[in-house]
């Protein structure tokens, strides 16, 4: 009796998911009316911060969800509102990413051609969070608990590694000057606007984690994007600090090392919430120890991350 109680309770429970979805993105899913003259904004977390600054009364753009999270039927109506779309920005995905036609490509070829498309990166920068990594392992599908990131140093602690606890200046402006780098190895592809010059200078507000940028970034960025769709405007300022669910540690060396207006904060926020980040560490040495095959990738995959700290050991 008591699993069959459990079964209809997460029966009832994903029917309230699903319910509370598609009312979260009731435009996208047909449940709203479309707004005249609407576009899409697709990729990765990053895209829904991006729509916040774009979106405007000139510029309506449907909320939707992250293409990673896009089952089959989503895909299939993507392609139906492009059919009636006026723009479309699209970080560069893969053609049949996962299995589905959402390569930027293909989502292309479902635009009329009047339609606007506008290509953007998408964004990590490691400078104020120089110890971290966040990684997809198609072997090792499940993230670390609690977050979902991986700390360089704990990663040594697990694997015997020696590295220090923190670094100088001249390490962190090289992390820095790496993501910089890899960010314009990726636009020189040929996307339509760039971003590696907005970190520069760096301020606390460039990054709430490796992946995930703020409002610093987001602003300026979005105004490149408008001026690209060739509107008049600029980005909306939406008055809230976006993508800020998680934020990671903002440690005092790197306070220094950028000379940083800003109080050191030693552990995570996540949902508005303190997480000790010995918590973190010690949950994550558990999640390793445990996992000894993953650990051997996660190493094998931070290699190059661990080869700079350990050289400042």
């Amino acid at each position: 009796m008591g699993g069959e109680t459990t079964r209809v309770q997460s029966l009832a429970d994903h029917g309230e998911a699903v319910i509370a979805r598609r009312a979260h993105y009731a435009a996208f899913y047909g449940d709203a009316p479309l707004p005249a003259g609407y576009g899409l904004i697709v990729g990765n977390c990053q895209a829904e911060s991006l729509r916040l600054v774009v979106s405007s009364d000139v510029l309506p753009a449907v909320r939707m969800p992250a293409v990673h999270e896009l089952s089959a039927d989503d895909a299939v109506r993507v392609h139906e509102l492009l059919r009636g779309a006026s723009f479309l920005v699209s970080q560069p995905v893969r053609d049949d990413y996962r299995g589905l036609p959402l390569g930027t490509a293909q989502l292309r070829a479902s635009l009329p051609p009047s339609a606007r498309v506008v290509t953007v990166p998408a964004v990590r920068f490691a400078g104020l969070h120089p110890f971290q990594a966040v990684l997809r392992l198609p072997e090792f599908p499940e993230d670390p608990p609690l977050v979902a990131y991986h700390d360089v140093r704990t990663v040594a602690e697990a694997a015997r590694l020696d590295v220090p606890a923190a670094l100088g200046p001249a390490a962190v402006h090289e992390i820095a000057d790496g993501s910089r780098a890899e960010l314009r190895r990726r636009e020189a592809r040929g996307l339509d606007v760039t971003a590696s010059d907005l970190f520069d200078p760096v301020v606390e507000d460039l990054a709430r984690t490796v992946n995930h940028p703020g409002n610093a970034l987001f602003l300026p960025l979005g105004e490149r994007i408008v001026a690209a769709l060739g509107v008049p405007g600029g980005a909306v300022d939406p008055g809230r600090p976006i993508l800020a669910s998680v934020r990671a540690p903002l440690e005092e060396w790197v306070v220094d090392a950028w000379n940083l207006d800003a109080a050191p904060r030693p552990d995570w926020i996540v949902a508005g919430e303190i997480l000790p980040a010995e918590t973190v560490r010690e949950a994550h040495l558990a999640y390793y120890r445990e996992r000894p095959a993953l650990l051997a990738a996660v190493v094998d995959r931070m290699a190059p991350l661990l080869a700079t700290w350990a050289a400042a050991a």
